[in-house]
């Protein structure tokens, strides 16, 4: 009923001996308490419906298409609009304000380097190294994530790449590229380990499609541990198994919606569900940080599911049933009921008072979207769902 993806955090390390780490944040004595600064660096459809809406084209379904389908300059020029309008250092503000100390940054391969015959457009670089300025201005630290690599590492269009099945896994030059990008991203803020103290290297691999993918996805985490902190620390890749490696967060992502027995659950059964990852999530022997999930407990969102895809929970995607209508379940949470908004503020608690008695903290997804107000952090404080303090809880005894 679950969505549940993990893949791993490797944080850079000011040490002198493998025995001795120190990372920019407390991990493992202070919880993370962050969000996702999602479809800003990388283009989401469900996140900005309307910069695709506007093409007039449908087959422009991700950052890919956006390139393919249109006039360059075109493209570009919404882009750089976007990227100058979507989040600004008041964002940074009012997350820091909301007692928030972590930002996790999604951002694609192209921003690096573009192959030939790829048609993504480039200009984000200035931004994200921006958006580490203004995180340090603000007191918070930043994961800088890379959530598309070359082939698509999932086949989703979050990866920049619409695909019927992934395809990085199965070329090594993508992999190449991809581990030199990493090492391009950790020689970028190798001197600002205080404000970027982690990165993550690959968003959501798709190991649940077979061995040869999850072997390369296996291999490459290996590279990408000696890749990030080998250049940068007196800490050798040395690869041994856990606990002994220095400096490694497992990162899982949790979502109740991307099936249709998670959309047919009550809101109890929801909340309930939340409470069980007490047990499911404990015992790990690496910090464990929750870095996506959302109080949004049905797939309702225009395009979550893809541009040209309906929702399971209406019953407009292919192989569901309907379950009900979407109508006051997502878009503008002034059109929510006090009913549906009490709902969303015990989801959010269940989860965070979950994953702050197991883990080492978590990263909602995310910080705003056009019309899906029940996904956004910003939102979910305007509307009194989520606290101003995020350790202020309203049901401290939900999960019993």
């Amino acid at each position: 009923m679950q969505r549940l993806l993990t893949s791993v955090l490797v944080g850079f390390s000011l040490a002198k001996s493998v025995f001795s780490f120190t990372p920019g944040f407390p991990y493992g004595s202070q919880k993370v308490r962050g969000v996702n600064l999602g479809g800003w660096l990388l283009l989401e459809p469900w996140i900005t419906p309307s910069i695709f809406d506007n093409t007039g084209n449908n087959a422009i379904v991700d950052e890919w298409t956006f390139g393919q389908y249109q006039n360059h300059n075109t493209a570009s020029s919404v882009l750089q609009n976007h990227w100058n309008t979507w989040i600004t250092e008041s964002d940074f503000g009012a997350i820091a304000a909301a007692g928030l100390n972590h930002v996790r940054i999604p951002i694609g391969y192209w921003a690096f380097e573009v192959g030939p015959g790829e048609p993504y457009i480039q200009g984000q670089l200035p931004y994200l190294t921006q958006a580490v300025q203004w995180a340090q201005n603000h007191g918070l630290k930043v994961i800088i994530d890379l959530h598309g690599a070359p082939g698509s590492q999932n086949g989703y269009d979050n990866s920049g790449h619409r695909l019927p099945f992934p395809t990085w896994h199965s070329n090594q030059t993508n992999i190449e590229r991809t581990d030199e990008i990493i090492k391009t991203i950790a020689s970028m803020f190798a001197g600002q380990p205080d404000v970027v103290p982690m990165i993550a290297p690959l968003n959501e691999p798709a190991g649940y499609d077979g061995s040869a993918v999850l072997a390369a996805v296996r291999q490459y985490w290996l590279d990408s541990w000696g890749n990030i902190r080998y250049p940068h620390s007196a800490i050798g890749p040395a690869f041994c198994t856990p606990p002994h490696y220095q400096g490694v967060a497992m990162d899982t992502h949790i979502y109740q919606v991307f099936s249709n027995a998670g959309n047919e659950m009550s809101w109890q059964q929801h909340i309930n569900t939340a409470c069980q990852y007490q047990s499911i999530l404990s015992g790990f022997d690496l910090w464990l940080v929750v870095g996506e999930w959302a109080p949004a407990m049905t797939d309702c969102a225009k395009y979550l599911n893809g541009r040209g895809y309906g929702s399971r929970y209406a019953g407009t995607y292919p192989g569901s049933t309907a379950v009900g209508s979407c109508n006051g379940l997502t878009g503008s949470g002034s059109t929510f009921s006090a009913s549906y908004k009490t709902f969303l503020r015990q989801i959010w608690e269940a989860q965070v008072i979950s994953y702050e008695k197991v883990t080492d903290g978590w990263l909602q997804w995310t910080w705003k979207a056009e019309n899906a107000d029940e996904w956004s952090y910003q939102a979910g404080l305007k509307y009194g769902w989520i606290p101003q303090n995020p350790t202020n809880h309203m049901y401290p005894n939900i999960c019993g």
